[in-house]
């Protein structure tokens, strides 16, 4: 959402709150939220533990810088030298980006969350990423057995936000919060929306929990009249069950599963909704679009009309040693018909599996180093503009197979809890039928990356 007066007048609004209040009143801690900065990592969904007692109104204003310093290149069948080829890339510094963040405690377990981008690689301007209402008390109605329950058992989280499906999007980068990332990037299916809705959730003691959630199935608002446009505009439906406990000092397990689906939207984004752009710049790029990419390193399968996907996540955590890993199977189509592999147009779906694993030791007081590895391999069918940045895919069979794999290696030092320096190698590769004739054919890039962080 872009800002102009709006801008203005917030930013007036933060300089009043910064000049009338002390850092101590700006910076205080909240009820059932995750810090962002190295406490927030491996938080998922804050439990209904009360910890912070109420006692007025808390602001906490909080923000995120990132720089990096990459050396990476890249290849194709087609090499640089051709108008078709790949854009000339070497070592230097990327651009830096920054998050904005307003936390509001404005009543006795009822939250608002603000968040935004002060700059990002695909929008320079300050811009709203999404704000939602979290209620974890109804105290303000009075007494009674129902207000008790909802106080022990119950959330509610209502705007327009990051829908909570699967659990690697609590571990994603999100423009400058790389803080919950082990590494430079998010999955090459990158699965993040911000949609209008809500998410209900249920919260037992031993662990266990489930969230009913329902959204537009939009990136933003849409008043358009379906029977003019020809295209309905259906919810979108989530659903997650898990299972999360501290077994005792040493260990920690946790599993969940998730769906997301929607049966027809004019413009679902559920592998496209972040606007704020990759941690690998320039990387496939072409001397013509490299300027305008910025989620290189990406693939968007296209299930813009519609999609359903499953998500399957496990978590174990033995003192400094933590394992996560990503199964997720994901359906869907462009638009209502699509080609198949004899020419013709089709209504059936297309399919891509995606895994993903890795291995972190954390090690040091505060658990302040950490090394670590991941694999990610996505394989299926993509649609013929389901490219990182839109162009480069000339195949027009839609049913060939294709795969990308990634492997990287990173290592990071909180000398801080505020401030993250990270370092990792990287190296992915494109292959199969469906990349023939395509920017991806013998593609592969990597190469190694630095960056630095503050994060409060």
């Amino acid at each position: 959402m872009k800002l102009n007066i709006t801008r203005i007048l917030f930013s007036a609004l933060v300089m009043m709150l910064i000049a009338s209040t002390t850092w101590a009143q700006i910076q205080p801690d909240l009820q059932f939220f995750r810090y962002r900065d190295q406490r927030g990592i491996n938080v998922w969904e804050v439990d209904k533990t009360d910890t912070v007692p109420f006692d007025q109104l808390k602001i906490r204003i909080g923000a995120n810088f990132w720089q990096a310093f990459q050396s990476l290149s890249h290849e194709n069948v087609l090499g640089s030298d051709t108008a078709n080829g790949l854009a000339p890339i070497g070592p230097g510094f990327n651009l830096a980006t920054a998050n904005f963040n307003l936390d509001v405690q404005l009543e006795d377990g009822i939250r608002v969350a603000v968040e935004s981008y002060m700059s990002s690689r695909h929008h320079p301007e300050f811009w709203v990423k999404g704000g939602y209402l979290q209620v974890d008390k109804i105290t303000i109605f009075g007494e009674g057995a129902f207000i008790d329950f909802w106080t022990k058992h119950l959330r509610a989280k209502l705007g327009h936000m990051e829908v909570n499906y699967g659990d690697q999007h609590f571990r994603r980068s999100d423009n400058a919060n790389d803080a919950y990332n082990p590494f430079m990037e998010n999955y090459i299916m990158d699965a993040f929306a911000t949609e209008i809705g809500g998410e209900f959730y249920y919260f037992t003691d031993p662990g266990l929990f489930a969230m009913f959630g329902v959204t537009t199935g939009l990136i933003k608002g849409d008043i358009s009249d379906p029977d003019v446009t020809g295209t309905k505009k259906s919810p979108s439906i989530l659903l997650k069950l898990g299972w999360d406990k501290q077994l005792n000092e040493d260990l920690r397990l946790r599993f969940t599963g998730s769906y997301y689906g929607n049966s027809e939207s004019p413009r679902n984004t559920l592998y496209g909704g972040d606007r704020a752009g990759s941690h690998y710049y320039g990387v496939m790029s072409t001397p013509a679009s490299v300027g305008s990419d910025f989620t290189n390193g990406r693939i968007n399968p296209g299930f813009s009309y519609n999609v359903s996907a499953v998500q399957i996540n496990a978590f174990a955590k033995w003192k400094g040693l933590e394992f996560f890993g990503t199964y997720e199977t994901a359906s869907g189509k462009s638009s209502s018909m699509e080609i198949d592999e004899n020419g013709a147009a089709t209504e059936d779906n297309r399919s891509v599996d995606q895994i993903a694993a890795e291995l972190i030791y954390r090690f040091l007081p505060r658990e302040q180093l950490f090394i670590g590895a991941r694999y990610n391999t996505l394989s299926g069918q993509f649609a013929v503009n389901a490219t990182p940045f839109g162009v480069g895919f000339n195949n027009p069979d839609q049913s060939l197979e294709s795969t990308v794999n990634r492997l990287s290696v990173a290592a990071g030092w909180w000398p801080t809890k505020n401030i993250l320096a990270k370092v990792e190698y990287v190296d992915q590769t494109y292959s199969g039928d469906g990349m023939m004739n395509t920017l991806f054919e013998d593609g592969k890039f990597g190469g190694i990356l630095f960056t630095g962080a503050v994060h409060f």
